[in-house]
């Protein structure tokens, strides 16, 4: 849930909008090649057990993982940077991006910034995510666009290291705010070149938004995706990909236009034993809509 992921952290144009676009050419022959996890899915079992979870995630069918939750001590799960990516490459993961723990609204210089494109390069990853902006620096549209400098200005320092910066939505950035929201403030006021977008698709779906006029308006963008489904009888929980109410195939249509490079695949609550489940939503993702 939502709040689970703020304890969490605070504890650790190519086509207009208006044209009309056929899916079919917007089809790639291959992207997603791998299937991704984001870690936050697993995050109560993997506090107890790093090894035996990583483990479980690769015979779950994940060759690509996104860690969640890392913060200025550089420690991934209680393990330092070198000893967690020794543990992925034992068992065949990469991890090409990870949700830094980013305080964009409190931030007063850059140091954190430079710290965490340092870990990314030490850990081959391309991309450094800004998880979550903390209620008190979104509170208006001024806010946001405070907050979209900011996160220029934090690219600039990522790019400088050779990494991506790339920003993660929830729901909250949809609120109506005076015939504005903070999610265009967002993709209007940052450079693409220096920041890029981490789409939630069930974040979005949940926030009234559509993932797919998101891609026909801001097309290019969207560099990373969570794939995360809502159940079809509570839209406040999460469920097996291909399980619940977001229409992911054809979503998947559109990865071209979105200009996606990599997937992962998110739960946030589980109504089976969570290995069974991962392994459900990896089987459906490879079979269904990376084809």
């Amino acid at each position: 849930m939502q709040t689970n992921r703020r304890q969490f952290i605070q504890q650790a144009g190519l086509l207009g909008a208006g044209i009309m676009v056929k899916p079919n050419l917007l089809m790639p022959k291959k992207l997603h090649k791998e299937v991704g996890l984001q870690l936050y899915t697993v995050r109560e079992q993997i506090a107890k057990d790093v090894p035996g979870v990583i483990a479980k995630v690769a015979a779950a069918g994940y060759t690509n993982v996104e860690p969640s939750g890392i913060g200025r001590d550089g420690k991934f799960y209680g393990m330092d940077a070198k000893a967690f990516k020794s543990l992925l490459n034992d068992n065949n993961l990469t991890t090409t991006s990870g949700m830094y723990n980013f305080d964009i609204g409190g931030q007063k210089d850059f140091d954190d910034a430079k710290y965490f494109a340092d870990t990314a390069n030490m850990m081959g990853e391309k991309y450094v995510v800004i998880p979550w902006l903390f209620e008190q620096y979104r509170k208006t549209i001024d806010d946001y666009k405070v907050l979209a400098e900011k996160m220029n200005k934090t690219g600039e320092v990522v790019k400088a290291a050779g990494i991506h910066l790339a920003y993660h939505n929830h729901n909250f950035e949809f609120t109506d705010m005076g015939g504005q929201q903070g999610y265009d403030i967002i993709l209007g006021q940052t450079d693409p070149d220096l920041v890029k977008m981490e789409m939630d698709i069930y974040w979005i779906v949940n926030g009234n938004a559509d993932p797919i006029a998101l891609f026909k308006k801001y097309p290019g963008r969207y560099k990373l995706w969570h794939v995360k489904d809502m159940d079809k009888n509570n839209r406040n929980l999460t469920t097996e990909v291909g399980s619940g109410s977001i229409d992911f195939k054809e979503i998947f249509k559109y990865q071209k236009l979105a200009g996606v490079d990599y997937a992962f695949m998110e739960q946030e609550s589980f109504a089976m034993d969570w290995d069974a489940s991962i392994t459900q939503s990896a089987k459906y993702i490879k079979t269904e809509l990376l084809r």
